[in-house]
């Protein structure tokens, strides 16, 4: 399966169609690693998987914020994970293994220094925007299941800093993929509007980390 391009959703559009968004400020993996993330993610049994795949619009990704913000704040609430991300270089992300949480299959992620601090840092620029009250209508086509609600709700109590576990989720199943671990150099952050199952489907912005220019 091949990876499509990102494209980035005026945010206009967003603010007429919809009160609150369910965002996610997520690390995005270079193609390689994306197109493995999809390719394990299409090697799952079809029975158990309610219907989860990664594809060109279910995009792997490392989740480092999640709330349900206002949509006319949209642009505010980029404005601040834009002066978190600037100035931040290429990080090192290292893949351990396979894993599952109850019936959720992923790949878990090195909890680095790095990652938790630009975790700590989103969370904390986006605190006073974080709204109560999100319903399937801030999922991309008003799909978002009770779970996903509970979810994007309780990120800040329930996954939050001391709680934060990164990882990609691949689907759902029985048994985990074995993997060899393995790391790679994470440039993209961005900004997306949750779908079904809390996949990143939407892109909103996009940040690109960049070496320091050499001397």
């Amino acid at each position: 399966m091949s990876s499509a391009p990102f494209t980035r959703v005026p945010s206009g559009v967003l603010c007429r169609a919809m009160q609150l968004l369910a965002l996610d400020v997520a690390v995005l993996p270079p193609p390689d690693v994306r197109q493995q993330a999809i390719q394990l993610s299409a090697a799952l049994p079809v029975e158990g998987s309610h219907g989860l795949r990664l594809d060109e619009h279910h995009h792997p990704h490392i989740t480092l914020t999640q709330a349900f913000i206002r949509a006319e704040e949209l642009d505010a609430v980029l404005d601040r994970v834009a002066g978190v991300v600037r100035g931040r270089t290429p990080m090192t992300i290292g893949i351990t293994e396979g894993a599952h949480n109850g019936d959720t299959l992923l790949l878990t992620v090195d909890r680095t220094p790095e990652l938790v601090v630009l975790h700590e840092e989103l969370m904390e620029a986006l605190r006073g925007y974080e709204r109560p009250g999100g319903t399937p209508a801030a999922f991309v086509g008003a799909d978002g299941r009770v779970g996903d609600i509970l979810w994007v709700a309780s990120y800040r109590l329930k996954s939050s800093f001391h709680a934060y576990e990164p990882h990609i989720t691949l689907g759902h199943g029985e048994h985990a993929p074995a993997i060899e671990p393995f790391s790679f150099e994470a440039t993209t952050i961005a900004a997306c509007q949750l779908g079904r199952f809390c996949t990143c489907q939407r892109i909103l912005r996009e940040w690109e980390l960049e070496k320091p220019a050499q001397a």
